[in-house]
Formats: C-alpha cells, sequence, structure tokens
C-alpha cells in the first residue's frame, strides 16, 4: 500500500493529503462505497452535514474494525445552522450521526455573506466547539480573501483549514498564496472540474508519456502544489486508480504546463453571492 503523505496543521494535527470525497454519495450507498476506500487505502474521510451521508460513515468505520485514530473524518456545518447556538447543537448532531466522541475537523461549509447572520458569530461558535473537544480543528470552505481577514482580525483564530474549488481550469492562487501566508492549509474540492479537465490535450499529453490516467495526473499536480485532494466516486476501479498516485511523479515542466490551463472557470457557486440555505 502506498503511503499517503501527511501535512500538519496550524492546531498541530496532521491529515492525510489524499482522502475520500463523499459528495453525491448517496445515503443508501455510502457504507458501502466507504468501506471501499478503507479496503483501498484511504484513510480521510470527508463529508458534510449537507450530504445527509454522515451516519454512512460512521457505520463504515464501525464495521471497518480500523480504530478511531487511524481514520481522519471531517464535515461539513450546514447552511441553515449558522447562528451560534445553532451550530454548537449541529456540531453535537454531526458526532452522533457519526458515531464518534470527536471530529478530526469540522469546517463551516460556505460563508453566506449575504444572509443575516455574520459569519463571524458562526466562526465563534466553532472556536467553542474547539475548545470545547468536539473538534480537534476547525476551518472553514468556500472563503474569499475578504472573509478570512475578518476572522482573523475579529477572533484572532486562524482557520486550520479552508476547503476551497481548485482545478486547473480555476487553480485559485490568490485565496490560496493568503492561506499560505496565513499558515492555512489549502484543501481542493472538484478536483478535476467535475471530469472537464479530462480530455485537455495537455493533460493528454503528460498522460500518455508517462503512462497514466489524466484524471491520476491532475489528482498528482494537486498533490506535489501541496494542496489537500479527496476524489470522489462509488466505482471500486475508480476508487483505486485515485488512490495509485505515489509510484510517479510529474515535472517542473508539466506542473507548470498544467497551471497555466487556468481559466478562471468555476464548476460551483461564487463564494460570494452564494445563499443557499437548506430547509
Amino acid at each position: 500500500m502506498s503511503a499517503v503523505p501527511q501535512i500538519t496543521l496550524n492546531s498541530g494535527v496532521t491529515i492525510p493529503q489524499l482522502g475520500f470525497g463523499t459528495y453525491q454519495v448517496t445515503p443508501e450507498t455510502t457504507k458501502d462505497t466507504v468501506l471501499s476506500a478503507f479496503e483501498v487505502g484511504f484513510r480521510h474521510i470527508d463529508t458534510a452535514q449537507m450530504y445527509r451521508n454522515e451516519a454512512g460513515v460512521g457505520n463504515a468505520l464501525k464495521e471497518s474494525g480500523l480504530g478511531r485514530g487511524e481514520v481522519f473524518i471531517t464535515s461539513k456545518l450546514n447552511n441553515s445552522f449558522h447562528r451560534y447556538e445553532d451550530a454548537l447543537r449541529a456540531a453535537d448532531e454531526s458526532l452522533a450521526a457519526l458515531g464518534v466522541e470527536q471530529m478530526d475537523l469540522f469546517l463551516i461549509h460556505w460563508p453566506l455573506p449575504t444572509i443575516e447572520v455574520d459569519y463571524v458569530e458562526t466562526w465563534k461558535a466553532m472556536i467553542e466547539i474547539f475548545e470545547s473537544g468536539r473538534a480537534r480543528s476547525i476551518g472553514v470552505s468556500n472563503f474569499q480573501v475578504p472573509h478570512l481577514q475578518r476572522l482573523i482580525h475579529e477572533t484572532s483564530v486562524v482557520p486550520a483549514v479552508n476547503q476551497i474549488e481548485v482545478h486547473p481550469y480555476l487553480t485559485n492562487e490568490t485565496v490560496r498564496a493568503f492561506g499560505k501566508e496565513q499558515g492555512i492549509a489549502t484543501e481542493a474540492w472538484s478536483p478535476i472540474a467535475q471530469g472537464a479537465v479530462l480530455e485537455d490535450p495537455v493533460l493528454t499529453e503528460i498522460a500518455e508519456r508517462i503512462g497514466k490516467t489524466t484524471a491520476q495526473v491532475t489528482l498528482r499536480w494537486h498533490i506535489q502544489r501541496g494542496d489537500i485532494v479527496f476524489p470522489k466516486s462509488v466505482t471500486r476501479f475508480r476508487i483505486e486508480e485515485n488512490f495509485s498516485l505515489f509510484d510517479f511523479e510529474l515535472t517542473d515542466q508539466d506542473i507548470e504546463a498544467i497551471s497555466a490551463l487556468n481559466k478562471d472557470q468555476r464548476t460551483g457557486p461564487d463564494p460570494d453571492s452564494f445563499d443557499y440555505i437548506p430547509h
């Protein structure tokens, strides 16, 4: 089994640089899918309250025979629980659904800067969640530089992680650079742009030259740039493919060529205007 590199967060907690994403994995199939990921070698699972599959992740952990300390579990706060007391209660609900006493990482899923509740209030609740031991680390997702600046200025607590959309067509360099400057680890969601990059001629040429798939080349690009990445698939073959990233390296020229594909093209919503509140 390939050894997955570990990154040390500003909380002192180490996180596997490669994880398994469960976005759009149905509640009914989550347990078996995550068990397959465990069998392949994944030890970092990313879920969220909004995905409605935390219980499946917890059931997979319970059935896997793995010790709690062997698996890094991330979840994210639902957009409808941004008020301070709601966030505290929601964290307890995540712990219950996952069947654990402590999450390794808990994130604010979206900043929602246009809604009535200020995300700084939400961040103060996250600080309480961390200080109470409900989570070993806390962070954010989809936060832009001004959002991060406010959190740091108004609370002096720097997020451990910012999980943002990153792929060759959206390299998101400004947010990544600010994160590096502040000691915030970047996690890349939608790492292959929902498949949009897989036919790109630059990636195809590199993949053919080194005998890998374009997905593997793209995921390796993320790894070598230092970001945490968690591809998702429900197919065993693809899960195995996504884990096989550590028996090859891209050249500096390959990294530069892939990074040059940037179009500032999102597959998901704009964090500055997104205001979806699930019911």
